[in-house]
């Protein structure tokens, strides 16, 4: 079937479909990880996206039981790639990656140009664009302008963990791997909806997490302003990407939406006042413009020098703008969740 990608730049990409034989739109992203595809997919962080994936070959080691993914359900709006392996050799594959996208309905392209598009994106930033499938038409949309947090966030209060301490996670888009570290560390983790003022709860909790998630953080405004309340409880909180505009803007800082945004496993960040670097998963398209009075630096890319987490001079209130947990990526700031909770003056086992 004749199936291409259409920008709204006007360009028009001829492609195989390996996918949904169905036509999607969204916003163009790219993404630089080698490894890391299913964990990827599942990301609410990447709903209402076209994911363009730049390692030359995707589908190679399958897809593996829904346990290791980040999500139930594949998240993105389409994916592109460059060539396309539908003999995947692992031994925790259960399916192939176009068996598992057409299982979810979501469509996907073959193209020979992905280091060309992801050039043009990296030069003129992200685009919206659409995969058109045979005669099924669909029109440009924006994501951005939609609450896509509300879309991932879960509809329901639930726990996980038996440990004595309890936190809260205030779920904008949680990649699973979060809960996970924090299981793993003893805790009990109460997750809750997105807009839920968790000072109405109706039990007691040692800390707030404030989980990543997808779009435009100033289309929470419900989240910001229980965010607000919980600092001047001042009970210790900690975001993750997300998370950290979130609570930028809640005690007074401000965002803005980057060129083309960092989407890979390999960000470079740097510990502010140190020359220690971190290597980093990441998946974002905003950023901290303004840091937040009380707050200082806490780490910063190497690569464009953005803002990559705040945190306190005094209070138990931090946050980062990568992905501690990781999944896929290094672990190399695993450690970010055992300085907070002894900040926080929370006991944990440690989780690694």
């Amino acid at each position: 079937m004749k199936t291409r990608l259409v920008l709204k730049s006007g360009e028009v990409i001829l492609g195989r479909s390996f996918g949904a034989p169905i036509s999607a739109s969204g916003e163009v992203v790219f993404a630089t990880g080698m490894v890391g595809y299913p964990e990827a997919l599942t990301d609410p962080s990447f709903r209402g996206q076209i994911l363009v994936l730049t390692s030359p070959m995707i589908g190679n080691y399958g897809i593996p039981s829904q346990e290791h993914w980040e999500s139930d359900k594949i998240q993105i709006a389409g994916l592109v790639v460059c060539n396309y392996i539908d003999t995947p050799s692992h031994h925790a594959s259960k399916e192939t990656l176009a068996k598992w996208l057409k299982r979810f309905n979501i469509p996907a392209l073959e193209i020979k140009g992905t280091r060309d598009l992801t050039q043009k994106l990296r030069t003129n930033g992200v685009l919206l664009g659409k995969i058109v499938c045979g005669k099924n038409k669909v029109n440009f949309e924006n994501p951005n302008i939609r609450n896509l947090v509300a879309e991932v966030s879960t509809d329901k209060t639930w726990s996980v963990g038996e440990g004595k301490n309890t936190v809260v996670l205030i779920d904008c888009g949680v990649k699973l791997n979060i809960i996970r570290q924090l299981v793993n560390r003893e805790l009990k983790v109460v997750i809750v909806p997105w807009d839920t003022d968790v000072l109405k709860l109706p039990f007691p909790f040692k800390a707030v997490i404030i989980s990543n998630g997808p779009g435009d953080p100033m289309k929470v405004p419900t989240t910001i302003s229980n965010v607000k309340k919980i600092l001047a409880k001042k009970i210790p909180t900690f975001g993750i990407c997300l998370g950290n505009q979130i609570l930028a803007i809640a005690c007074g800082g401000a965002t803005y939406k980057l060129v083309f945004g960092h989407r890979s496993q390999n960000q470079p960040c740097v510990l502010t006042g140190t020359k220690k670097c971190y290597l980093t998963t990441q998946n974002h398209g905003f950023a901290i413009k303004k840091i937040p009075h009380g707050f200082k630096e806490w780490f910063y890319n190497a690569n464009d020098g953005t803002n990559e987490g705040i945190i306190h001079n005094k209070l138990p209130f931090m946050s980062v703008q990568f992905h501690p947990e990781s999944s896929p990526g290094p672990l190399d700031t695993d450690w970010v969740f055992d300085y907070f909770f002894k900040k926080a003056k929370i006991k944990i086992k440690n989780g690694k």
